[in-house]
């Protein structure tokens, strides 16, 4: 019977291996489908990327190629980290997928809308870092530059600059889903983070300090973002019932439906 029992528990173990092998695997075609249909605009796609710095440099100042295949690498780089961000949608769903039938009927219903403004979120931390901070902190990088100096930055070390950069403000805008989920789950409450303000934006701009440049302007623009969608999360927290109370309902509903089996088993 136990030998029976073990078979049972190791065959299902396996087939939930071969599931998620299947789905990294779906994971990883479809980021190589991404990256071959990037990879002939990979120049082009760089340019763009360096536009904000292109705009703010001197006349006459190009940036530069310091180790010999760094014109083929950082294009390559930079389409291979594309194609991972555009299809963090497709892969959350595998990921969710995966883990979908073992989740309760009402945390079903919550992993979806977290998975989509969660990334929605984190693309839009992507565009606030170029359309905002970018031509804002390159300028100021630009234009403090001692007489005498050529600004000519290495297309390699600017690469890893501004993906620093995007995943900082990327991570800073799930401040909203942190805050809702920490209220939704019972790890803390409304009440106590209201009174917690002053430390939490203290806490922003310390972040700031240590995920950004050591130049004021991407530290403060960093910071100010993450106070106000905490605020935000804050907001929506409000319309949230008290998690206790819904364990306490839970509860309550299955000592009913224990109650119920077993009148019903005496009556039987």
């Amino acid at each position: 019977m136990k030998n029976s029992t073990k078979k049972i528990n190791n065959s299902g173990f396996l087939d939930h291996l071969v599931e998620l092998r299947s789905r990294l695997l779906y994971i990883i075609g479809v980021i190589l489908i991404c990256l071959l249909a990037l990879m002939p605009f990979a120049n082009d796609i760089y340019t763009f990327l360096a536009k904000p710095l292109f705009d703010v440099m001197p006349d006459n100042s190009t940036m530069i190629a310091v180790d010999v295949a760094s014109p083929f690498l950082a294009p390559f780089k930079l389409v291979f980290l594309m194609s991972v961000a555009i299809t963090i949608p497709f892969t959350l769903y595998q990921l969710w997928a995966f883990i979908a039938p073992g989740l309760y009927e009402n945390e079903k219903k919550l992993v979806a809308p977290v998975i989509i403004f969660s990334t929605s979120l984190f693309y839009a931390g992507m565009c606030f870092a170029y359309f905002v901070v970018f031509p804002l902190v390159f300028s100021f990088f630009t234009t403090i530059a001692p007489e005498g100096v050529e600004i000519s930055t290495d297309i390699s070390s600017f690469l890893n600059f501004v993906i620093k950069m995007f995943f900082a403000f990327g991570l800073a805008f799930e401040v909203p889903i942190l805050t809702f989920l920490a209220i939704k789950f019972g790890l803390s409450t409304h009440k106590s983070l209201s009174k917690k303000r002053p430390y939490i934006v203290v806490g922003a701009f310390v972040v700031g300090m240590l995920l950004t440049p050591p130049d004021v302007i991407s530290q403060v623009l960093l910071a100010i973002p993450i106070w106000i969608l905490f605020e935000f999360g804050l907001f929506l927290s409000k319309f949230i019932t008290d998690p206790k109370i819904n364990k306490k309902d839970q509860a309550s509903k299955r000592f009913d439906k224990i109650e119920d089996d077993d009148f019903d088993s005496d009556e039987y």
